[in-house]
């Protein structure tokens, strides 16, 4: 059998037919136990191992794993954007153009949001699609973020992850509110993604 899978220990990459991961031993084929599989409603089925009930991180916990990835990021970002900021802001106050020194002010501001914007993405798109499975404000609550089968994402998929987002917050940000009330706490961009976040 062709192709490539993830172990689920420390994410290297393995061949299809391996029985043990080439990079930590742990076994991949496990024997002792036959796979149940579990469906919630409107689902993909989601193997687990007999007598292995996963768990999920829930609404709350994932709240203030975000709040730590922002702080975190802007700290990351904070001298590149304020030095962007501040040539901005001193041009438009020695400039003796005013339409000249509004626009290096706007180019500084412009730079600034494109350092968030970017910044955003790349740090969880990168985390969430390493050997980690998880930014590091979910790796303090012991959270990973897997595809519906245990397997590390891919880049692309964490990145179609992270601006699915913003699908989540309209409305009242009720596809983050969803996390609360699905069975396995999929917000909606898990939902779009095919992604879950259990605790490790």
């Amino acid at each position: 059998m062709n192709g490539t899978f993830y172990c689920n220990k420390c994410g290297a990459p393995n061949p299809a037919e391996a029985q043990f991961c080439s990079r930590c031993g742990a076994s991949v084929r496990p024997v002792a136990a036959a796979p149940v599989y579990v469906t919630q409603t409107g689902g993909a089925p989601m193997p687990i191992m007999a007598g292995v009930v996963p768990r999920y991180g829930g609404f709350w916990i994932r709240v203030v794993a975000a709040i730590i990835d922002w702080i975190l990021i802007r700290i990351l970002i904070f001298p590149i954007a304020a030095l962007f900021g501040g040539i901005g802001w001193i041009g438009s106050m020695t400039s003796p153009f005013p339409h000249a020194g509004m626009g290096l002010h706007l180019f500084g501001g412009g730079i600034t949001v494109a350092l968030a914007i970017a910044g955003n993405w790349l740090y969880e798109a990168f985390l969430l699609s390493s050997s980690y499975q998880a930014t590091l404000g979910k790796m303090i609550f012991g959270m990973r973020v897997t595809d519906l089968y245990g397997n590390r994402i891919s880049f692309a998929r964490a990145t179609g992850r992270h601006f699915a987002k913003i699908i989540s917050g309209l409305f009242f940000c009720i596809g983050f509110i969803m996390v609360g009330f699905t069975e396995r706490k999929q917000g909606l961009h898990d939902m779009i993604a095919g992604t879950l976040v259990p605790i490790r």
